[in-house]
């Protein structure tokens, strides 16, 4: 039936003719079990495999062995533009992705802080985790306390023992099993060595999809992030009131950040791995990469997300890192603009212009100028909020969307690319949470172009404060791949 309906609706738009940027269907191999499949794809979030584990126990070479590849993955030093990285890999034919988490140094004073605040982004984020152990070293006390706290996850949990380059490594392996997470998996990262059987193991555990994202009822989930000393603990406890009565500690492990009911106008909203983000970071280096990774779990974990910004100060490259990561994980978003009280006309008017130059691909974002120590304006941040959600929750039916593409199209075509202009076939949104369109083309379309598209769009449908995706799947005529063998 669904096959049925996507060709009608594929059909009602090649069918009359009149623009010969939809092609005849009796042309291009573009049947609606193929259409089906794709918006399946794209729409369907894999499951997710995080690797978690000390420093220099060889995570990231393990990323790259599962990977087939070498890729520029997380260095164990604090201070690093990406701390925690996601990638696509594929086994015995699984889409899934594969997260490397970065290490925690087991420095005597924050062990048990360090472990949790690491591997509970990895129960938050991960369909599954993947333990990696030096085998050599053998199990060490920051061992013991990450696998104490995964055994509570209720997720998969997979012990790799590295370094197990021989059959003399066996023995050290087998005495990993104290651990208690059941058969330490003998693997050398660095020569490939029984990382195939432990893909084999995980992938059969894995879900076809993710069960870890989006959904849910309940309480929308709002991340509220930003640099230090921006104005995070004020905002939260503007929100909460000063007598926090409304605030609910979420049960959970004693080590676990804490989430926070909040009631503003009305209705309850959850603030993500608040307590995590409350604390201070120590002076050491290494506890600002761990905020960083609180930072991140927080994203992960929310729907929509506060970019709290010092709108009394230039904007930095951290506010730039913190806005890219909301990006890139899909969330819905609020540019919320603290201190305003301390904001002049002088300062009002260098800050548009930072605006202009440095935000200028976030203007769909709502932004809200704000003061948590007076309390200005903090109660628009719902209807910034509500608006965020409404946009990322959005859907176009697939009639409407491929009606505005022919137009837009026909108004200004893609440009030329190889002597050939691309022509656009059929389009669908394939997923909301965030938006994705799905465009099914004769040739690659620029990322120009692309942008061009992004801005049309939502200048006919909105989606203020929520980000848009585009994926391109270029078809190729029937009878092309024929005359390439």
């Amino acid at each position: 039936m669904r096959d049925e309906r996507l060709r009608e609706e594929k059909m009602a738009q090649v069918s009359d003719g009149s623009d010969d940027t939809w092609a005849d269907e009796s042309d291009w191999e573009l049947g609606a079990e193929e259409v089906a499949e794709a918006i399946e794809e794209a729409a369907a979030p894999p499951p997710v495999v995080a690797v978690v584990g000390r420093p220099n126990v060889g995570k990231s070479t393990l990323v790259n062995r599962i990977l087939g590849r070498r890729e520029a993955v997380v260095q164990d030093v604090p201070g690093v533009t990406r701390d925690r990285v996601s990638y696509d890999a594929l086994w015995s034919g699984q889409r899934f992705v594969v997260q490397d988490t970065g290490g925690w140094e087991p420095d005597a004073k924050g062990l048990q802080q360090l472990v949790a605040d690491q591997a509970s982004v990895a129960m938050r984020t991960a369909d599954a985790i993947i333990l990696v152990v030096d085998s050599i070293v053998g199990a060490t006390a920051a061992d013991e306390a990450a696998a104490k706290l995964l055994q509570r996850s209720g997720k998969p949990v997979f012990l790799a023992a590295n370094k197990v380059d021989t059959d003399r490594g066996e023995a050290d392996a087998a005495a990993l099993w104290s651990l208690g997470l059941g058969e330490p998996h003998s693997v050398s990262a660095m020569h490939g060595r029984g990382v195939a059987d432990l893909l084999d193991v995980v992938v059969a555990a894995l879900p076809t999809v993710s069960e870890v994202g989006g959904g849910g009822g309940g309480p929308r989930r709002v991340a509220l992030v930003g640099k230090p000393n921006v104005g995070k603990s004020s905002l939260l406890n503007r929100l909460s009131g000063d007598e926090r009565s409304v605030v609910h500690d979420v049960a959970g492990t004693t080590v676990d950040p804490v989430d926070s009911l909040i009631e503003m106008d009305g209705k309850l909203w959850r603030f993500v791995d608040t307590a995590g983000l409350r604390r201070k970071v120590g002076q050491a280096s290494g506890h600002e990469f761990y905020a960083s990774v609180r930072t991140h779990g927080a994203i992960d974990s929310a729907e929509v997300v506060i970019v709290l910004i010092d709108a009394s100060q230039p904007l930095t490259e951290q506010d730039q890192r913190v806005l890219t990561m909301v990006t890139e994980a899909g969330r819905a978003l609020v540019l919320a603009f603290n201190k305003w009280d301390l904001v002049d006309e002088d300062r009002r008017f260098l800050l548009d212009r930072e605006i202009d130059l440095q935000l200028a691909q976030l203007q769909w974002a709502p932004r809200v100028n704000i003061s948590a120590k007076t309390g200005r304006a903090v109660q628009k941040l719902v209807p910034a909020l509500e608006t965020a959600l409404a946009s990322w929750d959005s859907r176009i039916s697939t009639g409407p969307l491929n009606t505005f593409f022919k137009e837009i199209v026909a108004a200004t075509p893609p440009p030329v690319r190889g002597g050939k202009q691309p022509r656009i076939l059929f389009a669908t949104q394939a997923t909301a949470r965030p938006p994705t369109f799905v465009l099914f083309t004769t040739g690659f379309l620029e990322a120009g172009y692309r942008r061009f598209l992004e801005r049309k769009l939502r200048e006919t449908f909105g989606f203020e404060g929520s980000p848009i995706r585009i994926n391109v799947r270029v078809r190729e005529k029937r009878g092309a791949r024929t005359r390439t063998r």
